[in-house]
């Protein structure tokens, strides 16, 4: 649906306007401030947007006649509103009255008041895309899980490296045993080295007293030549002892201080011990919850995936617009990689209208109001993207250059559709109605 034409008449500061817009494109209405310019779009809005819209001023000031205001519409639509209490009249192609509930049905309330979505935060633009798409409810529900999985996650994560930060506080010492020492098998072994060593100690004084013996046998021999035999065979009995002893030599006695200077440090010892199977046992439960992270990273991911998968198969308005997230976590507007602030003004109009355009496609006009930050290549780059979209556009700009209309004092001056002339004063004024039934006033 678009606007064929539209006529004003002493509204708000417009006296006369009548023009026909251009079907695909930008339409600009130009002039100087308080011209009118404004006046214009705000008698539209009124017309096809409703009570809610009315002007406070609605009648201009020295209008002879009440005001008016007619619009006529693609498929033979005429919506109007005159007289003193300015009712509406919808009339379709054939005749039948119709109500502000039909223009309701296919009229974008944003394409009324394009700027107020301009003039929206950045997470209301996206939550309009979101409603646009039909995924907001989904796309909260996928926030929802997400935020959950990430809590969920982060807080596993915090016990993670507390276990790993407890575990590495810990004391170690590599120069101690890995399992505590016991007192009774410490003095157990001392006491079986002091036994092996009484053994070797009576070994050592049985062979001291055989070489006594061979000695005293030598001496015996050199005192008692006449006892040589005697004596010889003595010396070989303890020869034959002798060899008989060291075929099995006698090792060094076996030292117990270091197990004395154990036993003694035992506690010191043991502690450390502790200490060490302590830091294992907590480096081995800082892994397991390590392992145990891993499940929930991979779920955090899917949601991710799963979020990222139904904004990249959304039917987006426009080529290269995205949704993304703030800092804070909320949906926000993409163009191009960039946030609505680093769009440029020509970006961020061209956004707003591909959107609103997708709320209600049956609405084919736009209404824009203050373009004056657009230069002249602009103006017709989106004029460009206007006709490339079938869309109409009927905005305003401060200044007389590159306009469709001119107005002064409330009267289109150059281009459009010439006004005809102002009413007379002796023409029949319209008969009022006394009763409150919003019933129309014939021209």
């Amino acid at each position: 649906m678009k606007i064929i034409r539209f006529e004003l008449e002493n509204v708000k500061r417009v006296a006369l306007v009548r023009m026909a817009p251009a079907e695909n494109g930008l339409t600009v209405i130009g002039g100087k401030n308080a011209a009118g310019k404004t006046s214009v779009l705000d008698g539209i809005i009124y017309a096809l947007g409703g009570e809610r819209y009315r002007p406070g001023n609605l009648q201009r000031e020295d209008g002879i006649s009440p005001a008016r205001i007619r619009i006529e519409l693609s498929g033979g639509l005429v919506v109007e509103r005159k007289g003193k209490n300015a009712s509406l009249k919808v009339t379709d192609a054939t005749g039948r009255k119709r109500g502000q509930a039909l223009l309701d049905s296919f009229i974008e309330e944003l394409a009324l008041n394009l700027p107020k979505f301009l003039a929206m935060k950045d997470s209301e633009k996206a939550e309009v895309l979101l409603k646009t798409l039909g995924i907001g409810d989904q796309l909260e529900a996928l926030d929802l899980r997400e935020k959950q999985a990430y809590d969920k996650r982060h807080d596993f994560g915090v016990i993670v490296d507390q276990k790993k930060k407890f575990a590495a506080e810990l004391n170690e010492f590599p120069d101690v045993p890995e399992t505590p020492l016991s007192a009774a098998d410490l003095i157990a072994e001392s006491q079986a080295i002091l036994a092996r060593n009484a053994k070797r100690e009576e070994k050592r004084e049985t062979r001291a007293s055989w070489v006594r013996y061979r000695d005293e046998a030598i001496r015996e021999i050199e005192r008692l030549e006449t006892s040589l035999a005697g004596a010889r065979n003595r010396v070989e009995q303890a020869k034959r002892e002798l060899e008989r002893i060291d075929a099995d030599p006698i090792s060094p006695n076996e030292s117990t201080a270091e197990l004395e200077a154990k036993i003694a440090s035992i506690e010191k010892i043991n502690a450390k011990v502790r200490a060490n199977l302590d830091k294992a046992n907590a480096i081995a439960d800082a892994e397991e919850y390590e392992r145990k992270l891993q499940p929930l990273t991979d779920a955090l991911e899917a949601i991710r995936k799963e979020r990222r998968d139904l904004l990249r198969n959304a039917p987006m308005p426009l080529p290269d617009l995205a949704i993304g997230k703030n800092e804070k976590g909320f949906p926000v507007l993409l163009y191009r990689n960039q946030p609505w602030d680093c769009m440029s003004t020509m970006e961020q109009y061209r956004v707003a209208a591909a959107i609103v355009r997708k709320l209600k496609p049956e609405c084919g006009f736009l209404l824009l109001d203050g373009l004056e930050a657009f230069d002249h290549d602009q103006l017709e780059a989106f004029d460009e993207w206007l006709r490339n979209e079938n869309l109409q556009a009927i905005c305003t700009k401060v200044g007389t250059e590159d306009c469709s209309i001119v107005i002064e004092d409330g009267v289109a001056v150059e281009e459009g559709v010439p006004p005809t002339r102002l009413p007379n004063p002796n023409d029949p004024i319209p008969e009022e109605t006394n009763d409150n039934s919003n019933q129309e006033m014939e021209w």
